[in-house]
């Protein structure tokens, strides 16, 4: 009776600590986009192979303590001597192997799938968002559009969305967990994400990595919503919302807490980031020649920009990007 307690309560012990590591309302486990269904099926898959080996040792495990129980013997028992089996150990050896090989091509081919473009979304054009983190808030910048928002971002449903990720202070973790994965936000680089919301809806995004005191409360609001609604919001936007100034924009970044605003204009132009991309120009592989003069033109302005940065530096940006 001991001892199916004490199994009993190591099972427990095992579901308890497994759990807690979740949040808990599990939103990776919901995806809202093709994005983090492909990374919520891997996870699933993962948990699926953890558990069929946790089942296969506990099975072996009770069966073991059943089986060569001491109050089977008698006190002086010994038990014969035995010579290994080599086919034993070579199927206790390969089994680890094979389960490590399939769990590493599963984890290679969905993080090579989340890098593109979703599939089937290849051929339209995706809406480039600059989302820039400083202590202790989030600004999304959408160039082609000339809007800019702070602590919430609108994106279109079945549309691709890039997302540019940089900082103004420490690293941070871009992570809107129903639409995709994390990536960090650096104040040297440029990273990015490539999104789709199949879904309308509202979704929680949040900064995943400790930047602070102020960490806790940098979420924001990722709202999807039909072409049709982006579109009127974007034109509202530009309607009603003031300009963003460069002085207001030092405002911003000095101030550590703030609510949700918007803007008419971006800080885009006189605070470029780290690539110097400040025209928003998607760089695919259809890429104008146009596109690619505006795409290069802001490296010199960048240069003026920045004062006394020299040409080692910008050299490493550049290769770090």
């Amino acid at each position: 009776m001991k001892k199916k307690r004490w199994l009993f309560s190591l099972i427990f012990i095992s579901i308890v600590m497994l759990l807690s590591g979740c949040d808990s309302s599990l939103l990776v486990l919901n995806p809202k986009g093709p994005v983090a269904k492909t990374q919520s099926n891997t996870i699933i898959f993962s948990i699926l192979m953890m558990a069929l080996v946790l089942i296969v040792v506990y099975i072996l495990y009770i069966y073991m303590l059943t089986k060569y129980r001491a109050s089977k013997t008698s006190d002086d028992y010994e038990p014969p001597h035995m010579e290994g089996s080599k086919w034993l150990e070579l199927i206790w050896t390969l089994i680890p192997i094979i389960i490590v090989a399939i769990l590493s091509v599963v984890t290679v081919r969905t993080t090579n799938a989340v890098e593109k473009v979703p599939e089937g979304y290849e051929s339209q054009k995706p809406l480039v968002i600059y989302a820039a983190s400083s202590d202790w808030k989030w600004h999304f910048s959408y160039p082609e559009e000339g809007i800019e928002t702070v602590n919430y971002v609108n994106i279109p449903t079945n549309r691709p969305v890039e997302f540019r990720l940089y900082s103004y202070g420490p690293i941070t973790s871009f992570w809107i967990p129903q639409l995709g994965g994390q990536k960090y936000a650096m104040s040297d680089m440029i990273t990015k994400l490539h999104f789709v919301a199949d879904h309308e809806g509202s979704f929680m995004g949040k900064n995943s990595n400790f930047s602070g005191k102020g960490f806790a409360e940098m979420e924001f609001e990722a709202l999807a919503q039909s072409p049709a609604d982006f579109t009127k919001w974007v034109d509202d936007v530009k309607q009603t919302a003031p300009k963003l100034s460069e002085q207001e924009f030092k405002t911003l970044l000095d101030t550590p807490h703030i609510g949700r605003k918007s803007y008419s204009s971006t800080h885009l132009g006189f605070a470029p980031p780290p690539e110097g991309d400040m025209a928003g120009h998607h760089h695919g592989g259809s890429g104008s020649d146009s596109d690619k003069t505006s795409g290069e033109k802001p490296m010199d302005q960048m240069q003026d920009d920045m004062g006394n940065m020299d040409m080692s530096d910008h050299s490493s940006m550049e290769h770090g990007h």
